[in-house]
C-alpha cells in the first residue's frame, strides 16, 4: 500500500493471471480472485523484512531486488493560481517473478515485471481520471535505478544523486502530469526503525518510510488545457515479500497534512470480521519531524457514511472521524469527490480527502489520501 501495504496484492494478482495464462489455464485466469488468494503467493527464496535494518541514501531510494515486492508512491493535493484544486496519485511497483533470475541467452529474459497506476480528481468538475501500465523489466520498457529513476513507458520519476528535487512524469487517457518535487520535511522511518510490520507472522512485514509534506508545482493537462499548478504530496517507499495474514483481508490507509504543519500516517488492518487487527499501527510527525509511533489503541476511526459503486457493486466507508487522545486530535475526512474508485485490472478506493476538526480543543483543518482495500464484491479482484 502507497500506503503501508500500497496495493501489495496488485502485482500477485498480476504475476498469478500471467502465470495461470503461460499455464494455459484460461478458467484460472478468468475466475474471481480474491484478495487472501492475491496474497497467499510463494515466499521461498525471497528476502523478508525480520527485523529491523540499518537504511543507507541515496542507495535505499533504488531498488531491491532480493525482495519480491515494491513500489514508489506518491500522492498530493495541487491547485492553479485561480484555485481550482486537483488530488493525484502516482504508483510504480516493482514485483519479482522468481527469487533468482533463470539462465537464458534471450534478450527479453527477465524476472521482473513493473506495474503503474495513475490517478486524478478534478474536483471543481467532478470528474475521475485514472490509467495503468504494465511492462517487463526489460530497461527499454521499464525499470529502476540509481540515481534514482524509475520508469515505465512514458512514466518516469526521477531524482539527482542526492536524491532531491524530484521530477515526475506521466500521463493517462485524458490527463498528464509533470511535475517538480522537493522535500519540505525530513523522512519519517515508519514502524521499528523503518520496520513495518502488518500481521504476527514474522516476515509479514515491509521496510517503510516516508517523506510526509513535499513541495509540487508544475502542470496539470486535463480537458485539453495544460494548467500550471503548485501545491503539496506525499511520498512513500516500501519493500516485502509477504504482508497479510490469513485472517486478514484488507486496509483503510490514511496520510493526513494539517495546515499546523503536522503529519498523521495510521493504516487499520482488518480482520474477516471487519474488526481492527491489533497490528494496525501509525505514525505521529512534529512540526520538526520527529516521529512518534501510534498503536491501533491510541486511535479510534468511525465511518460516518458509506458510497456504493456503480461499477464494482463494492460498498466503500466513505467519511470518517479518527480520534487520537494522546494528541488532543478530534478530526472529520471527507472525500472530495465520492467516486474515486480506481475502474482498472483491480478495482480499489483512493482519494482525496479534506480535513477539519480540533487539535487540543483548537480549530484546525489539513488535506489527506485515503485508500481503501478488501471491500471487493463483484468484479473487483478479477484481473481483466
Amino acid at each position: 500500500m502507497r500506503c503501508p501495504l500500497r496495493l501489495f496484492s496488485t502485482l500477485l494478482i498480476c504475476s498469478w493471471a500471467l502465470t495461470a495464462c503461460r499455464s494455459g489455464d484460461r478458467a484460472a485466469a478468468d475466475a474471481r480472485l480474491t484478495l487472501a488468494d492475491a496474497l497467499a503467493a510463494d515466499t521461498t527464496g525471497y528476502a523478508r523484512a525480520l527485523a529491523p535494518r540499518a537504511f543507507r541514501f541515496p542507495t535505499d531510494h533504488g531498488p531491491h531486488p532480493g525482495f519480491k515486492v515494491e513500489w514508489w508512491y506518491v500522492t498530493g493535493h495541487l491547485s492553479t493560481p485561480s484555485g481550482r484544486p486537483f488530488g493525484f496519485q502516482f504508483t510504480v511497483f516493482r514485483n519479482a517473478l522468481a527469487p533468482t533470475a533463470v539462465p537464458s541467452s534471450s534478450p527479453w529474459a527477465t524476472r521482473q515485471l513493473y506495474f503503474g497506476n495513475l490517478a486524478l480528481s478534478d474536483i471543481a468538475q467532478g470528474r475521475f481520471y485514472a490509467d495503468e501500465r504494465f511492462a517487463r523489466g526489460d530497461g527499454r520498457l521499464a525499470g529502476a535505478e540509481l540515481p534514482l529513476r524509475v520508469w515505465l513507458d512514458t512514466w518516469a520519476l526521477q531524482g539527482t544523486r542526492t536524491g532531491f528535487p524530484l521530477t515526475l512524469q506521466a500521463d493517462g487517457e485524458g490527463f498528464a502530469l509533470s511535475l517538480t518535487l522537493d522535500s519540505l520535511k525530513p523522512l519519517v522511518l515508519q514502524g521499528e526503525g523503518g520496520l513495518s510490520q502488518k500481521s504476527d507472522a514474522p516476515g509479514n512485514a515491509s521496510y517503510y518510510y516516508s517523506y510526509p509534506r513535499l513541495a509540487a508545482r508544475g502542470t496539470v493537462t486535463v480537458g485539453g488545457d495544460t494548467l500550471p499548478v503548485s501545491g503539496q504530496a506525499w511520498l512513500d517507499r516500501e519493500w516485502s515479500t509477504s504482508a497479510l495474514g490469513k485472517d486478514q483481508v484488507g486496509w483503510d490507509w490514511f496520510s493526513l497534512q494539517l495546515d499546523s504543519q503536522e503529519e498523521l500516517m495510521y493504516y487499520q488492518l482488518r480482520g474477516r470480521d471487519g474488526t481492527p487487527a491489533p497490528t494496525s499501527s501509525g505514525t505521529w510527525v512534529t512540526t520538526t519531524g520527529a516521529a512518534e509511533k501510534l498503536t491501533r489503541p491510541d486511535v479510534t476511526l468511525t465511518p460516518t457514511g458509506r458510497w456504493t459503486s456503480p461499477t464494482t457493486g463494492a460498498t466503500y466507508p466513505s467519511g470518517w472521524r479518527l480520534e487520537v487522545p494522546s494528541k488532543g486530535l478530534d478530526l472529520t475526512l471527507t472525500p472530495r469527490l465520492p467516486d474515486q474508485e480506481l475502474p482498472l485490472s483491480v478495482h480499489y478506493w483512493e482519494g482525496a480527502v479534506a480535513v477539519a476538526g480540533r487539535r487540543n480543543g483548537k480549530p484546525i483543518t489539513g488535506q489527506g489520501y485515503v485508500e481503501l482495500t478488501g471491500y471487493d464484491t463483484t468484479a473487483a479482484a478479477r484481473p481483466r
